[in-house]
């Protein structure tokens, strides 16, 4: 079929995209503007327009569009007016997917890792919301298995037809979408893991304890991964542990969540492979992009993007740098946050306040926002005293320090220590000098 993506250039439709081309449909695409990932989706053969126009679109059976996508979109209006089938990035997962054998993981917090780690260890087609470095993208084409990650932010993944459904935690996150309701979003949950033929839980976590999961794999951290240690190899970090009575595996990363996240694949995919084929094939995982993403080793002096998005995810980032540190001892510990969204930043502000704690120095950027996101009032001065912040307008990366820039001046250069930079935004393109 003739298809065509509007907001191309997101992570996750973009992944999309690269699977319905790679199984023998004619896709094209738009964005606002031209990103590393379109320049890709071009290079592999797909046509890419931008910015986005009507003339766009010329002969499609099929126009899927992106969650940021509004009713107001030139390319959606001529898709209507024309009667061309349109499907949200949602609507579309059930033609997508299909009856394929879908290995889905959901979760607030993990989700991405989770499912790279296991298209690792199945060596199978993968679909993510990250650039696995394993295989250098957000997407790779095998026959058979699916590793695919269900995405809670809009309900979508209880349309993601999955075989297996692995659950990392269910703490409540993207709530606007429902509306504030707990119950509807537990519920919700409850769902995509009954929809599975095989579930695997993290039998641990609060939130999916309340759930009431029948005939699911269970893991229970606390008992069944023990004797965890963290070593260097060639400056990377690696977690070791043993696994029930499964033995011991050792994966890339740093931290506990490492190893709950890695033991959930590995649970998950005993159901393809034997326990040994499993730990060779763990080998090949070396981390997915933006997830403590290791971009400068000097001698003093080490730089760290990561996509650490809300307060959980920065604690446990935060526990990763201290880990690292106590290995390479670099003494200092710099945090620079870019606050996501005004909605997220406002919803979570006391475990903000509280998620910086082991850091030496935290710098604050403006918040990143969306296109017609209503504006909100936080008083990031006052709620962050405790930390004495650095508020700057943007950084620059240079070899072996970063500089840290106010009103087109350098307040800072740290050249020393640890400095990592958590968000999900455009901080990553800042610590790479990218121009977006």
């Amino acid at each position: 079929m003739r298809i065509h993506f509007i907001g191309i250039g997101g992570i996750g439709l973009s992944a999309l995209a690269r699977f319905l081309k790679h199984s023998g449909h004619e896709v094209s695409g738009s964005d606002m503007k031209e990103t590393p990932i379109t320049d890709e989706l071009k290079a592999e053969g797909v046509k890419v327009y931008s910015p986005q126009s009507a003339s766009n679109i010329k002969d499609p059976e099929i126009v899927i569009y992106s969650a940021a996508v509004t009713d107001e979109n030139l390319e959606l209006i001529e898709s209507r007016i024309r009667q061309i089938r349109t499907l949200s990035r949602k609507e579309a997962l059930p033609i997508v997917l299909g009856d394929r054998k879908n290995y889905c993981v959901a979760g607030a917090h993990g989700k991405s890792t989770t499912t790279s780690i296991l298209a690792s260890i199945l060596d199978c087609t993968a679909i993510i919301g990250a650039i696995s470095k394993d295989f250098g993208s957000n997407f790779r084409y095998k026959n058979g298995i699916v590793a695919f990650e269900a995405d809670e932010s809009d309900a979508s993944f209880i349309l993601s037809n999955p075989y297996c459904s692995i659950v990392t935690n269910a703490e409540p996150e993207h709530m606007e979408y429902y509306n504030y309701d707990y119950e509807k979003f537990f519920d919700t949950y409850k769902k995509f893991i009954n929809l599975g033929t095989k579930k695997v839980i993290n039998a641990e976590d609060e939130y999916i304890k309340k759930l009431g999961i029948e005939d699911a794999t269970e893991l229970y951290p606390s008992v069944d991964i023990k004797n965890i240690s963290y070593i260097l190899q060639d400056d990377e970090p690696y977690t070791k542990f043993e696994l029930k009575d499964l033995g011991y595996f050792e994966v890339w990363g740093f931290g506990y969540h490492i190893a709950v996240n890695t033991s959930l694949a590995v649970l998950a995919a005993l159901n393809e492979l034997d326990v040994e084929q499993i730990r060779t094939n763990l080998k090949n995982y070396k981390g997915i992009k933006k997830r403590f993403d290791i971009l400068q080793k000097c001698e003093k002096f080490v730089l760290i993007d990561d996509y650490a998005h809300h307060p959980t995810e920065i604690e446990a980032t935060i526990k990763s740098v201290e880990l690292y540190d106590n290995l390479k001892n670099l003494k200092k510990r710099v945090i620079i946050w870019q606050p996501h969204k005004y909605s997220r930043t406002f919803d979570n502000l006391e475990g903000f306040k509280r998620c910086f704690k082991g850091c030496d120095e935290l710098v604050i950027l403006p918040i990143w926002t969306i296109p017609g996101e209503h504006v909100l009032e936080i008083d990031f001065a006052e709620t962050f005293k405790q930390y004495n912040p650095i508020f700057a307008d943007k950084i620059l990366a240079k070899n072996c320090a970063i500089d840290i820039i106010k009103d087109n001046k350098v307040l800072k250069t740290y050249n020393e220590g640890i400095v990592v930079g958590v968000g999900a935004g455009d901080i990553t393109y800042q610590l790479r000098n990218i121009v977006k």
